[in-house]
C-alpha cells in the first residue's frame, strides 16, 4: 500500500471521535508512519478530515543542505506496519512526491586540518604542536564518515605560513564545490594567561585555568543559517559525549579574543571575522576540540578514548544534518 493512501483511512477513523481521543490516535499513528508521510502534510489532513469544509494543506518550505538527493526507502518494519492497515482509495492530495533528502554518498564534506606544517598553531603544555593534534583527529573523523557512507568526504591539508594559508584553504574548499566545511583545531589561551613549569627538564608553558571544546560560526558566512544548524548539531553531540564547553570566550578577560556566545547551553560562539568561516562559499563551522595548553586536558586529548568520542560525535552530527528526522525518531 502506498503511504499517502493512509490519509483517507485515518480521516474516516477520526470522524466522530472526541477531541482527547483524536489526539491519542494522531500520536499513535505518527509513531507508525514513515518519515516521508510527514512531508506530505498528513497531520493537518488528518485533523481537517472531520471538518465540513476541508482545505488543501500548503506545503511548507524547508531549508535543506546543498546537493540533495532522494531519501532512502522506509525500512521493512515500517512498510510492514503500513501494509497491516489494508488497502484504501488514494486521495488526490496525496499524489505529490515526498521532498528530496540528503544523499550521504553525494554530500561533500571538507575536513579542514587547522594550521600547517610551516605554521603549526598553538604549542601544548608538553611542547607538541597543535597541527599534529588537528591532523590526527581530522583523519579519524574522515575514517568514521567514510565508514558511515559519506564517501565524498575530503581531508584538506594546506601548506604555507599562517595568514596566506587561510586564503589557500578557502580557495581549495570552494574549488572542491563542498557542501559543508568543518575546520578542526585544538585550543590554547592568550599569552598573558600562560604560566611556566618544567617538563622533561625544560621550561614549558601551560594554563590549567580553562578547558573544554567550543564551536564557532561566522554571521558573515553566505549561509549562516545552515552553518549555525550544523554548529548546534556538533555542539550537542559533544555535550552528549559528556564533554563541557569552554566558557572563557564570553568573558571580558579574553580581551580581543572574546566572542558572543550564541547558545549558552551548547557552547556555540560567533567568530564573524575568521577567514575560513566567512570567505567559504558553503556552510562552515570551526571546532576547537579541547585545550592542549591545559595539562590535564592535553593528556585526555592525546588518548584514543577522547579522540574516538569526539570523532564519533562529529560523525553523528553529520548524519543528523543529512537526515534530521530519522535521527530524531531513530529506528522503529
Amino acid at each position: 500500500m502506498r503511504r499517502c493512501e493512509l490519509i483517507r483511512v485515518l480521516g474516516g477513523i477520526v470522524v466522530g471521535l472526541r477531541p482527547h481521543r483524536l489526539l491519542v490516535v494522531a500520536i499513535a499513528v505518527f509513531a507508525l508512519l514513515p518519515i516521508e508521510v510527514s512531508d506530505a502534510g498528513w497531520l493537518p489532513d488528518l485533523f481537517k478530515s472531520s471538518s465540513k469544509h476541508p482545505k488543501a494543506p500548503k506545503r511548507a518550505k524547508s531549508a535543506k543542505p546543498a546537493r540533495l538527493a532522494r531519501h532512502r526507502a522506509p525500512s521493512k518494519q515500517r512498510a510492514t506496519r503500513l501494509a497491516a492497515l489494508g488497502p484504501v482509495a488514494l486521495p488526490p492530495s496525496a499524489s505529490k512526491p515526498a521532498a528530496a533528502k540528503c544523499d550521504p554518498s553525494a554530500l561533500r564534506i571538507v575536513l579542514d586540518v587547522g594550521h600547517t606544517a610551516e605554521s603549526e598553531g598553538a604549542i601544548s603544555a608538553r611542547n607538541v604542536a597543535e597541527f599534529a593534534f588537528n591532523l590526527r583527529l581530522a583523519r579519524l573523523i574522515e575514517e568514521k564518515l567514510k565508514a558511515d557512507g559519506f564517501a565524498e568526504t575530503r581531508l584538506l591539508l594546506t601548506e604555507g605560513k599562517a595568514r596566506p594559508s587561510l586564503f589557500k584553504r578557502v580557495a581549495a574548499a570552494n574549488d572542491l564545490h563542498a557542501d559543508l566545511l568543518l575546520s578542526i583545531h585544538h585550543d590554547s589561551v592568550p599569552n598573558k594567561m600562560l604560566e611556566d613549569w618544567e617538563f622533561e627538564g625544560k621550561k614549558r608553558h601551560f594554563s590549567d585555568r580553562f578547558s573544554g571544546y567550543s564551536v564557532f560560526v561566522s554571521r558573515n558566512n553566505p549561509d549562516f543559517k545552515t552553518s549555525l544548524l550544523f554548529a548546534e548539531l556538533v555542539a550537542r553531540e559533544m555535550k552528549a559525549e559528556g564533554l563541557q564547553y569552554a566558557e572563557q570566550y564570553s568573558q571580558p578577560i579574553m580581551g580581543p579574543d572574546q566572542h558572543p556566545l550564541l547558545n549558552k547551553d551548547t557552547g556555540v560562539y560567533s567568530y564573524d571575522k575568521l577567514i575560513v568561516l566567512r570567505r567559504t562559499a558553503m556552510p562552515a563551522v570551526l571546532l576547537e576540540a579541547g585545550s592542549i595548553i591545559n595539562r590535564d586536558e592535553e593528556l585526555k586529548m592525546d588518548s584514543p578514548e577522547r579522540r574516538n568520542a569526539i570523532s564519533s560525535g562529529v560523525a553523528s552530527a553529520v548524519k543528523e544534518f543529512c537526515e534530521p528526522r530519522w535521527a530524531l525518531l531513530g529506528p522503529l
